[in-house]
């Protein structure tokens, strides 16, 4: 059994982490693996070898595999531009952006992009592990399918359904899923995996035996809930709230906020509070403010706008603290925003917040690169590496540039030194770079493992756990050619 599918019963359920898992698992015992996931829909993204973007998830995943990312690991990507509007990426690169109802009707064309990358990576390598998206018993979403069951049943991949425990209701989500789903389509389910389980598991085996007496599928492993995993999220906001922290990071949660796992380093700081802060939600005092990535730049600025928060910031400014604007967050702290074919969504210019002497126009083509150079910040300088992702082409006085980056300049710095803007993403990675920021921002604390190490702790942890959870004898009959 080359490939293996795994889906879950609900969103977050744990399908990402399962097919990291899973991964390294089979990496570790020598084989050739990749990561696939046909269609994701996620404003966290990350740049490819070959030039092109996927979903931040599948570049973990790819790590997992010992690989760097490539397009054919996520070949459709949709990332949301308003409620009903998405751009498409197809093979790493937009397409264009299209309404929920356009994109149903393009899938059959997109279905092309998925089976390509299909047949290259079955091509290749020894198993490919799949990952489905959202739920297989979304039925409003079943014809041209591409994500779950119709890939599933098209290429003709045995899949696994994982369901999260800790949310509630796993027996009736696994059941009631089932029902949902075409006679062959159940029977393509191999078995399940309950996620997130705290407790005495003695306690639920007899729901396990009901469930594989109901059902005559085999539970293959119930994975342990995993106190501070930290994985990068496709999409979930995760706070690190910690009331008696010395040093607060506020982050605003804009409607289209993009690539927030930039800022998985500093929620991993034990004595730093980071809170990302909501609609209708008044920001508390902070030492320093970042402004994240954006999909929709013009429409988050009006939103910080109408929230507030452009009166939060002169106040906070006012009274020493710091801001760093990264990417849409750059762009929203310039002096003006051009947007005349509506890129985004709507043709027009916006007055930005004004803090850095920079000015933005939205250009066709996206900017999709990997980089590395250093941050000259306070009179030090430190290494760093990350990627950019942006249809912005920003104009800022040479002399204002705190980043170099590839031997070009990047970003701007205020005249007063409290501002700080730039394109990276992965700023906060590297260890040195992180410690330069916080050190300018008046947190004075050691870092230590870069996020590319913690990365690899947790994959590693999750992996673990995951083998030590899997029913050997069960996994054997299922057809899953590994040993114990």
């Amino acid at each position: 059994m080359p490939s293996l599918m795994i889906q879950g019963c609900t969103s977050d359920a744990g399908k990402s982490t399962l097919v990291t898992a899973l991964c390294r698992l089979l990496w570790r015992r020598g084989m050739k693996v990749a990561p696939f996931k046909p269609q994701n829909m996620a404003l966290n993204s990350a740049v490819t070898c070959d030039g092109g973007e996927i979903g931040r998830a599948q570049a973990v995943q790819a790590a997992a595999c010992g690989l760097s990312p490539h397009t054919d690991h996520n070949p459709v990507l949709l990332k949301p531009t308003a409620d009903c509007t998405a751009q498409i990426i197809i093979h790493g690169h937009p397409i264009g952006n299209l309404n929920a109802v356009d994109y149903h009707a393009y899938k059959t064309q997109a279905w092309g992009a998925v089976q390509a990358s299909w047949l290259r990576l079955e091509a290749v390598y020894d198993h490919v592990i799949v990952e489905g998206a959202g739920s297989p018993a979304e039925i409003n979403l079943r014809q041209n399918d591409i994500a779950n069951m119709g890939f599933a049943e098209a290429v003709d991949c045995p899949v696994w359904l994982v369901v999260d425990i800790d949310r509630g209701g796993a027996f009736a989500h696994i059941v009631g899923t089932l029902a949902c789903l075409s006679a062959s389509e159940q029977d393509r389910i191999r078995g399940f995996i309950i996620n997130r389980f705290r407790g005495d598991l003695s306690l639920l085996q007899p729901g396990l035996d009901w469930l594989e007496q109901q059902t005559g599928k085999p539970v293959l492993a119930v994975m342990p809930y995993l106190h501070g995993l930290d994985l990068a999220a496709e999409d979930a906001l995760a706070s690190s709230i910690n009331r008696r922290a010395s040093f607060r990071i506020v982050i605003p949660a804009m409607p289209h906020i993009s690539n927030h796992t930039d800022f998985d380093p500093l929620r991993q700081l034990e004595d730093v509070d980071v809170l990302f802060v909501g609609p209708e939600q008044h920001p508390p005092a902070a030492d320093l403010v970042i402004l994240p990535g954006s999909k929709n730049t013009q429409a988050d600025l009006s939103w910080l706008r109408r929230m507030g928060w452009d009166s939060y910031l002169q106040q906070h400014l006012r009274y020493g603290g710091k801001a760093i604007g990264i990417c849409g967050g750059y762009q929203m702290l310039g002096q003006h925003i051009t947007d005349a074919i509506g890129l985004e969504q709507i043709a027009g210019c916006s007055t930005g917040l004004g803090y850095l002497p920079v000015t933005t126009v939205m250009a066709p083509r996206k900017q999709l690169a990997t980089v590395e150079g250093h941050l000259h910040l306070a009179g030090q300088v430190a290494y760093v590496r990350g990627y950019e992702i942006h249809h912005g082409l920003t104009t800022a006085p040479a002399e204002s540039a705190p980043l170099i980056l590839d031997g070009r300049p990047d970003g701007a710095l205020s005249a007063d030194g409290k501002v700080l803007g730039c394109y990276v993403h992965g700023l906060f990675d590297e260890p040195e770079a992180l410690q330069l920021i916080l050190n300018w921002a008046g947190c004075i604390r050691q870092v230590h493992p870069s996020t590319q190490e913690r990365q690899e702790r947790n994959i590693d942890r999750l992996t673990d756990a995951l083998e030590a959870a899997l029913d050997w004898k069960k996994l054997r009959a299922a057809g899953f050619p590994l040993e114990q």
